[in-house]
Parts: C-alpha cells; sequence; structure tokens
C-alpha cells in the first residue's frame, strides 16, 4: 500500500496544482483548451506509438489480458444499457453521460500509477491493456451516441468518422503496427516520440485538474451515484474475477486491476460536446469521479493488489 500511494501521490499533486492555476487564472481559459487538445492529438497518440511499437507481444499474456478487458467492458456496458431500458424516464442524452462515466477509464492515471508502481514493464503492459481499451471503449461509446445521442438523426456516418478519426485509436493502430510488423522505430525516430511523448502525462494531468467544475456536481447525483457504482464497483469486481478465471498474475494483473479502478476519462466531455450528449452531467460525473478516486482507489488497491 505504501508503493501504492506513494505512485498515487505526485498525480493528486499535478491534479490539484492544475486545478488551482485555473481558479486562480494563472493562464488564460483558450490556454487550458490547447493545452488539452494538444494533449490529446499529439502528446498522447505519440506515447502510445512510442511504447507501443517498442514492446513485443512475445512472451505478453496479452490473449488473457485481451479476454479480461473485453469481458469487463462488454459486462458493463451491458449492465448500464439494461439500467436504461428498466428506467426509461432517464433522458437519453444524459444517458450517454452515464454511459461513458461507467465504461472509459483515465489513461494518464493508469499509465502514471503503472509506471510509478512497476516502473518501464508496468508502462510497457499498461500500455498494452490501454492499447486495447482505448479501441474498445470508443467503439462502445460512439455507438452509445449514435443509438441515443443527437448522433442518431445523422446515421451511420458520425460513427465511422468518429472511430475512424480519434487520435488515440490512430496512435494505438500505428504503435501495434510498428510491433506486430517487426519494423519497430526507424532511425532517430525513438529519441523524437520521446521527447514529446515525456510531456503527455503531466500536461494531461493538469489538464484534468484544470477541467474540474465541482460548482456543478449537485442536481445530478443520480446519474454520478450509478456512473460511478458501475465504475468502481462492478469494474474492478468483474476484472478481478476473470483474471482469477485467466490465472493471469504478477505485472499484468496489476495494470489491469489499476486500469479497471480509476476513474472515467475528461475525454468523455470532449465527445459529448462534439456528439450533442448531456455535457454538464458529464462534466459533473468526471468531477466527481476524480475527486472520490483518491479515496476510493487506495481501497481497491488494498483489496485487489495486496
Amino acid at each position: 500500500m505504501t508503493a501504492f500511494f506513494v505512485a498515487l501521490a505526485p498525480i493528486m499533486v499535478l491534479i490539484v496544482v492544475g486545478f488551482a492555476l485555473k481558479k486562480g487564472r494563472f493562464l488564460p481559459e483558450e490556454a487550458w483548451a490547447g493545452m488539452e487538445k494538444l494533449t490529446y492529438f499529439v502528446l498522447f497518440p505519440a506515447l502510445l506509438i512510442r511504447t507501443l511499437g517498442k514492446q513485443t507481444l512475445v512472451g505478453a499474456p496479452w490473449p488473457s489480458m485481451l479476454v479480461v478487458v473485453a469481458g469487463t467492458l462488454i459486462t458493463s456496458a451491458a449492465v448500464l444499457i439494461i439500467f436504461h431500458l428498466i428506467r426509461p424516464s432517464v433522458k437519453s442524452s444524459t444517458f450517454t453521460s452515464i454511459f461513458q462515466g461507467g465504461v472509459r477509464f483515465n489513461t494518464y492515471i493508469t499509465l502514471s500509477v503503472a509506471h510509478g508502481l512497476f516502473g518501464a514493464e508496468g508502462l510497457a503492459l499498461a500500455s498494452v491493456a490501454a492499447g486495447f481499451m482505448i479501441v474498445l471503449i470508443n467503439l462502445l461509446c460512439v455507438s452509445a451516441f449514435v443509438v441515443w445521442g443527437k448522433a442518431t438523426c445523422r446515421g451511420i456516418a458520425p460513427f465511422i468518422r468518429e472511430v475512424v478519426a480519434n487520435p488515440l485509436i490512430i496512435g494505438c493502430a500505428i504503435g501495434w503496427f510498428l510491433s506486430l510488423s517487426g519494423f519497430g522505430l526507424p532511425g532517430i525516430t525513438d529519441n523524437i516520440l520521446e521527447i514529446v511523448g515525456r510531456a503527455a502525462l503531466p500536461f494531461g494531468l493538469l489538464a484534468v485538474g484544470a477541467a474540474l467544475k465541482p460548482e456543478v456536481v449537485r442536481g445530478h447525483m443520480g446519474a454520478i451515484v450509478i456512473s460511478s457504482l458501475v465504475q468502481f464497483g462492478l469494474k474492478p469486481l468483474t476484472a478481478a474475477l476473470l483474471i482469477a478465471y485467466t490465472g493471469l498474475t504478477g505485472i499484468a494483473a496489476g495494470v489491469l486491476v489499476i486500469a479497471f479502478m480509476t476513474p472515467t476519462s475528461p475525454a468523455a466531455y470532449i465527445l459529448a460536446r462534439q456528439l450533442g450528449g448531456d455535457t454538464e452531467t458529464m462534466a459533473s460525473i468526471i468531477t466527481f469521479e476524480i475527486g472520490a478516486a483518491f479515496l476510493i482507489m487506495p481501497v481497491i488497491a488494498g483489496i485487489l493488489l495486496a
């Protein structure tokens, strides 16, 4: 547990610093939007390309990891959809926020904690898990918008566009191609991507803090409770059961537990804004889950990573 707190402490500090800088208007509003955009479209894809491109799946328990990832995410999505079908009074746009709040994971926190706890090997295996999760999560979330969001009226085109153009999916696809083809990172590409990608986690965490909006949490507790129960309850439990079923142990098991106990991603707000979701509810869920995560994650870690 001490190691977990040591890994979590700098993440907490960076998020609090980002929140304080935003509240103190240290930077103009457009600077924070630019930092978020830079991280999402450039820095984080660079980190994924380098980490996955250098990663070999030889000897890695990736089939079992894929089973855990797919099983956990599909179970969580199914439970949320069943809830919406039996509670049709919840507005469709609000449901898309609940769905993202319960299905998405925070990549920045996942990779930061995995690196802090397990070093370079933890970062590599967490990137493999993230590669699986990012693709499947975006497929699930964009599908939810096509069915229940305002994207419905525009047909299947938004689905294809959002999936194909997603910078994180593109980064994962390039990284997987470089790894699986054996081509790797040629010449000075490795050094360039290392320098660019190194900024992804600190910039991303500062942007997470800047995106927090405590003032909008009140009035959305119903949606917050539903998404948080799935995020911090159903997902870690399902992942733990599937980890035991597949026989995964060691760092591979550890990074999956970490991934499935993190709060939702601030990227959920971006997608809600792009596809006409309930942005106020989405902002409330993101703020609450990130704040609650630093109380809940140590408890889950104490139980599942002991």
